[in-house]
């Protein structure tokens, strides 16, 4: 069993940064974040492989947001720049432990933590 703990929400101006903790106890293959909006779908926004090798972006959040893990600590994290009033959601991480279960997609995620609200105000 997998369990996932997200951290670092909070309230930002426009402009601002944040930085999202995500401990995970257990394996995992492949780590996500993953945001949802008041009255919108969710969104698959970055990822990262337990071997560092590769990450993907939402193209609305390339040269601002950046994944990173520290493994001796068994944490993901999002640092987000430059947020914008849309980056307002919901964030959660997730977790896989399995590389043909991370080949589902970021949305398919199997673990799931509680979510933590970022909010930016304008």
């Amino acid at each position: 069993q997998v369990q996932v703990v997200e951290s670092g929400g909070g309230s930002v101006q426009a402009g601002g940064s944040l930085r999202l903790s995500c401990v995970v106890s257990g394996l995992a293959y492949c780590m996500n974040w993953i945001r949802q909006a008041p009255g919108k779908e969710r969104e698959a926004v970055a990822r990262i492989y337990s071997s560092g090798a590769a990450t993907y972006y939402l193209e609305s959040v390339k040269g601002r947001f950046t994944i990173s893990q520290d493994n001796a600590k068994n944490t993901v994290y999002l640092q987000m720049n430059s947020l914008k009033a849309e980056d307002t959601a919901m964030y959660y991480c997730a977790a896989e432990p399995l590389a043909r279960t991370c080949a589902r997609g970021i949305l398919a995620s199997t673990y799931w933590g509680q979510g933590t609200q970022v909010t930016v105000s304008s």
